[in-house]
């Protein structure tokens, strides 16, 4: 039987991922040795993401099993890295009957394993999208596009001309979040920290389709509120969302209006969600919770929804193609050792330089 030689990241134990992932190599039938059921495919991008490293390091809710049945020839058992990604089909068995050669999936489902330069798979594990739209954004759709689709949409009944305003401002969550709700008519105000190069930054959100961009000096300065209601025109703000709790949510829930919505799907700052008692007792905040993996753990339709009105949005040109660095891995041309290096270097690069996504070539 004919095979293709492939490689994934795994690892046999929790701990920081530069400490303990590594590749392991194996074997996959090629495409015309596959069983009835089977889709051989190859990984094109996947993107390393903070719940990736909390996976590894054994503190993220939701994990892949470490099984010595996580992939074939493992001398111990280990989990595969990597939640989210896009692929391109190889080869499909017989039976399957909507997936074809040179069609992308991303997986259904979490906890796939996607730091891998190829994988098998069942075709009810894969969603099916256009092979036309942006790497980059096939890669990461799963997670921070719909996350910022669902929590626009989800909580709040947000009409045109309505208000929202969320912290990292300058996230993927928070730039995905800004050009949904400019393509919605939303009016946005987007906080970010100060930095040399704020107003290239403040210019570059604007561009997107932030109505307004302000400092975590301007969010945690009672006199600001004053000009944001001169913006609103005193209409009040009716959803926020906090991706950095202490003081920055502190602040950030001061401008809601009566009867909003905080969203907490974040904790950058390491710091608790510290809000004032008097917006509960004579606002009536509403504060809760999101987690995308739960969310759709409970309602699986919704997964494929949330990914269908995201592909619209990246199909009609209303979303940029998203701020990352892309690390090229040629998978014939390297050795394991260097397959690895790629990753921990990927990892390094993510804590300083921004959104990492590995490419396989």
């Amino acid at each position: 039987m004919s095979t293709i030689r492939a490689r994934a990241i795994v690892y046999s134990k929790y701990g920081e991922p530069i400490d303990v992932i590594k590749t392991h190599s194996y074997d996959l039938p090629a495409p015309e040795s596959l069983k009835d059921d089977q889709v051989l495919l190859q990984t094109l991008a996947a993107p390393l993401n903070p719940s990736d490293i909390n996976q590894i390091q054994g503190v993220y809710p939701s994990r892949p099993p470490i099984s010595i049945n996580s992939l074939p020839g493992l001398k111990e058992a280990s989990a595969v890295s990597g939640n989210e990604g896009v692929f391109k089909v190889l080869g499909a068995g017989s039976a399957v009957a909507n997936l074809k050669p040179g069609d992308w999936v991303i997986p259904h489902n979490v906890n796939y394993g996607t730091w891998t330069s190829h994988s098998l798979s069942a075709e009810k594990d894969l969603l099916k999208i256009p092979n036309t739209i942006p790497l980059k954004q096939a890669a990461t759709m799963a997670v921070n596009t719909s996350s910022a689709y669902l929590m626009l949409t989800h909580f709040v009944d947000l009409k045109k001309g309505d208000w929202f305003i969320q912290n990292g401002g300058n996230s993927q969550v928070g730039r995905c979040a800004i050009q949904i709700a400019k393509q919605k008519g939303i009016n946005s105000i987007s906080i970010v920290r100060n930095r040399p190069n704020l107003k290239e930054l403040v210019d570059e959100l604007t561009a997107l389709g932030a109505t307004h961009v302000i400092t975590e000096d301007d969010n945690g300065s009672r006199d600001f509120g004053k000009t944001i209601k001169e913006w609103t025109d005193g209409k009040s703000i009716s959803l926020g969302m906090n991706c950095v709790g202490g003081s920055s949510v502190s602040g950030l829930s001061r401008k809601l209006g009566k009867n909003a919505t905080l969203v907490t799907y974040g904790g950058m700052s390491m710091k608790p969600v510290t809000l004032p008692t008097s917006l509960f007792i004579f606002k009536n905040l509403k504060a809760v919770g999101f987690w995308i993996t739960e969310m759709t753990k409970e309602d699986p339709s919704l997964r494929s929804e949330v990914i269908e009105e995201v592909l619209k949005l990246i199909e009609s040109g209303s979303l940029a193609d998203i701020h990352c660095t892309l690390n090229k891995i040629v998978n014939d041309k390297v050795s394991d050792e260097q397959f690895t290096e790629s990753f921990k270097q990927g990892l390094i690069d993510s804590k300083t330089k921004g959104k990492q996504i590995m490419i396989f070539e």
